[in-house]
């Protein structure tokens, strides 16, 4: 039976790498299902024997990553030619090392690690460039040294002749496409002939071949160049989920037995209690168990408004208090926090990779053979058939090589994707990739569950109607010592509006459907549905007349009396969230129609669903619901509670769950709004929208340079050093072009 294995992969830095790896494993015996995650820097898949991992690990190291198994420090053989120039994250972001359609090598240096593993990897899981300006990196580095021999060459070429001046850009242009070189053969033994360091090896030898020693060294140089500003560009995304994660403190004060020591948060159990000061963050996910102070949940739900918490309420990891030491009591282990979850939740959205990603890719395997073929023909049919010369057209093949990269265009949706999943859930919008955000971009229905997303799912008192000669007072104090000790939710209520006005009270006993009754003050009182207080003649006819007109208004009443003794009516309603007809105002703005979906009676529906000015269905089973998203086509939202709506948001194009963090919020639907905002269902959209937007702006602008430099290097207009310059110039503006949706705040209505 096979088994499940997984590793840290380091070095990784596009969804190229991510398909050399994945093909590289794909072709080797008893090896199944891979699945390598970018962001997480991860890789699994299935063995047959347990054996094949070292072989596993060794085919991915002579790709050029680091690899480890999980949990492990991620090593590399050594780089070729330059052992202290493995390359590394300019200024501390992560590594820009992509072949198959992007730049770069694979590696990152680590002192210790040489004294550890005697030279033959390094160790990657902190890279010692993290902060350090671009020219202190190894990457850095090898850009000075290509740079320091192509101005060696120029000088030489100036002071000396200009044979010289060749041998020396000959040295040069070796020494910096050595690793490349080397890079580009472990491809080809593993099946990969069309990367780019095999059409950068083949473009510098042939230029050299034809006596373009100059160009090829220029060429070398702008590679190296190219794979800084990738690195620096394309590490933001990571960065990002990365620094999400550090938001929990490492440490935590733990109390036990009235004392408290320091302990590592990473330690904490389930039923420990520890002591958050003010200012402090929060160290694991847990419940408050003495205090009461103000809680900025700005790291998990990106909600920037302390919310006043006290005992029994929940907090998460990574929150700050503000105001007041708490006592809070640990309900998740650390490893799964909140926040853990939601970058676990990013990471592995990955997989769910969008329809015009899985095209491009498609399109990349053929396109990349296509353009050799191109490249050659250009070399070899105006010769033969025209009688060209030979050493203009090669020179003319091997810049369409270069030209031909289709880096740009791989890296262009997974790029938008990671930037829209990273905006998205600092701002408390997650979404499971780029199949979901695709889909969310077509919505053109939403339909919302009524309690709980709509409204705040907690009933309040509206209306207190006292009868002739009583006292408002009077009547919550009956009402509230009937309803002492009921969990219900209307009692609650009651009780809530009540506050220290109830009466003492004894004897209380439910009437199943009709209401309550108690011993008040030694004599019996109700709590009743106006039909059974008719019945006993608690509510006269004026107070039942009111009591229709409240309900039309979509308030639940209740009535209470004293035997043969009316005292009055209480209305209670589940009140709209208070930015709910805002989220129904800017989905018409948006063109996207809106319905609510409940389970409540139609008088109830019909008010809520007025009152926001959308449409509605009510008395709506959870299949009624489950038949009225089929209904309304593919290209449907549905935003619910995750629980009692699950077969309704499995259905829907896009199932969207309401909850702050809660495990039904971030598991069970395909996106989740953790803020309990409306307004974040359109957000969604708006952000879907902008990131499918900036998906096409980078497809446009990848294919455009390429159509017209395609054309300028057949023509002769422009050369090599201009090829690989348009190359990492275009990978590197569908990059940045792709971190602006960092930016992007998806809350601002255009």
């Amino acid at each position: 039976m096979a088994e499940r294995r997984e590793w840290t992969v380091t070095g990784m830095d596009c969804a190229s790498c991510t398909t050399k790896v994945t093909r590289a494993l794909e072709r080797m015996p008893g090896v199944s299902d891979v699945k390598v995650a970018l962001m997480a820097e991860r890789l699994t898949l299935d063995l047959e024997d347990a054996a094949q991992g070292a072989l596993v690990e060794d085919a991915v190291r002579k790709l050029g990553f680091g690899i480890a198994p999980k949990g492990q420090d991620a090593l590399r053989k050594k780089a070729f030619i330059l052992p202290d120039a493995e390359i590394a994250a300019p200024a501390g972001l992560q590594p820009a090392a992509c072949s198959d359609g992007c730049h770069g090598t694979h590696a990152k240096h680590d002192d210790s690690a040489r004294d550890k593993h005697d030279g033959h990897g390094h160790t990657h899981d902190d890279p010692p460039d993290r902060g350090k300006p671009w020219y202190r990196t190894a990457k850095g580095k090898l850009v000075i040294l290509t740079g320091a021999l192509l101005g060696a060459a120029w000088g030489i070429e100036l002071l000396t002749s200009a044979e010289l001046g060749y041998w020396a850009f000959l040295l040069a242009c070796l020494i910096g496409v050595a690793p490349v070189a080397k890079r580009a053969f472990e491809a080809l033994r593993m099946g990969q002939p069309f990367t780019i360091e095999a059409l950068m090896t083949i473009a510098a030898i042939g230029a050299l071949a034809i006596g373009a020693a100059e160009e090829a060294a220029l060429v070398v140089f702008l590679f190296a160049v190219g794979e800084v500003l990738e690195g620096v560009a394309t590490g933001k995304a990571r960065e990002g989920i990365k620094a999400l994660a550090n938001l929990v403190p490492k440490t935590a004060l733990l109390e036990i037995e009235g004392q408290t020591r320091t302990v590592p948060a990473d330690t904490l159990e389930i039923g420990q209690t520890v002591l958050v000061r003010p200012g402090d963050r929060i160290p694991a996910d847990g419940e408050i168990a003495e205090g009461t102070s103000g809680i900025d949940e700005s790291p998990v739900t990106g909600e920037s408004v302390p919310l006043a918490k006290t005992v029994g309420d929940a907090v998460f990891a990574g929150s700050i208090n503000t105001e007041a030491a708490l006592r809070i009591r640990v309900t998740r282990e650390p490893s799964d926090n909140t926040i853990a979850r939601i970058v676990r939740l990013v990471e592995d959205a990955e997989e769910a990779r969008a329809p015009t990603e899985r095209f491009i890719d498609r399109f990349s395997r053929w396109y990349m053979p296509a353009v050799v073929a191109i490249a050659a023909l250009v070399i070899v049919v105006p010769p033969l058939a025209m009688g060209g010369d030979w050493g203009t057209w090669t020179y003319r093949g091997l810049a369409l090589l270069l030209i031909g990269c289709p880096c740009a265009l791989v890296i262009s949706v997974p790029a938008s994707i990671a930037s829209a999943l990273s905006a998205g859930a600092r701002r408390g919008l997650l979404m499971k990739g780029g199949a979901v955000i695709e889909a969310a971009a077509k919505t053109t229905h939403v339909a919302f569950d009524k309690t709980g997303t709509l409204t705040q799912g907690k009933p309040v008192v509206t209306d207190i109607v006292p009868a002739t000669g009583i006292a408002e007072a009077d009547l919550l104090a009956v009402a509230a010592a009937v309803e002492t000790g009921s969990s219900h939710p209307l009692a609650q209520a009651i009780l809530a509006r009540a506050g220290a006005l109830a009466l003492p009270s004894r004897d209380g006993r439910a009437i199943p459907g009709k209401g309550v009754e108690a011993m008040v003050d030694g004599a019996k009182a109700w709590v009743a549905s106006p039909r059974h207080a008719s019945d006993l003649g608690g509510i006269d006819g004026i107070a039942l007349r009111r009591a229709v007109q409240l309900e039309d208004e979509g308030k639940t009443v209740v009535a209470v009396f004293r035997e043969r003794q009316p005292l009055g009516l209480i209305a209670l309603r589940d009140e709209p969230r208070t930015d709910a007809a805002d989220a129904v105002r800017q989905l018409k703005a948006m063109g996207v129609e809106a319905v609510m979906l409940t389970g409540d009676n139609a008088r109830t529906a019909a008010a809520i669903a007025g009152g926001l000015g959308l449409g509605h269905r009510a008395e709506m089973m959870p299949e009624d619901k489950l038949t009225a998203i089929r209904d309304m086509g593919a290209s449907v939202m549905m935003v619910g509670d995750g629980i009692n709506d699950a077969p309704a948001l499995k259905q829907a194009g896009i199932g969207v769950a309401m909850g702050s963090g809660t495990d039904v919020a971030l598991e069970t639907a395909d996106a989740a709004i953790l803020r309990d905002r409306v307004t974040d269902a359109p957000a969604m959209i708006r952000l879907a929208r902008a990131t499918m937007g900036n998906i096409r702006q980078n497809v446009t602008l990848a294919l455009g340079l390429k159509a017209v430099f395609l054309v300028t290097s057949v023509l002769g207009i422009t050369g090599l050093w201009i090829a690989i310059l348009a190359d990492t110039g275009a990978t590197v503006l569908v990059t940045l072009n792709a971190l602006r949706l960092l930016r992007f705040d998806p809350t601002k209505e255009a």
